[in-house]
């Protein structure tokens, strides 16, 4: 079974024309305290922001980071939450399956929810 990468093997902000969100693309090569640095700064300027992940590594980084992100905006009083869907996606002209986590502070008025994404999932499949 042949492994294949992410989209990026790098974290970077790209963004999502369909839900308004950043998204940020995380590999199992990403950097966790890069990726934390990145999420913090776009909730704090943006409120909300997409991690995507595919495979297991992948996942792993981007939790460490989330863990090592929620640390980075505390003392700011926000308190980061995140909402896990699936997304189906093609990469390399294959069709995968991606996990985007939404994540916003518990606090902010209009939090990431789960059928949020859901519908976002939606639209990017219609590309």
């Amino acid at each position: 079974m042949a492994m294949t990468t992410p989209p990026t093997a790098t974290t970077s902000a790209s963004p999502n024309h369909h839900t308004g969100h950043d998204v940020l693309k995380v590999s199992s090569k990403s950097s966790p305290n890069s990726v934390a640095g990145a999420v913090a700064g776009v909730v704090r300027e943006c409120g909300t922001v997409e991690l995507q992940v595919v495979g297991a590594g992948a996942l792993n980084q981007a939790i460490k980071a989330l863990a090592i992100a929620r640390g980075y905006v505390a003392d700011s009083g926000l308190d980061l939450v995140c909402v896990p869907t699936f997304a189906d996606i093609e990469i390399d002209g294959e069709r995968r399956t991606a996990i985007r986590l939404g994540v916003s502070d518990r606090h902010a008025e209009q939090p990431v929810t789960g059928r949020q994404l859901r519908l976002a999932a939606e639209v990017d499949d219609d590309d």
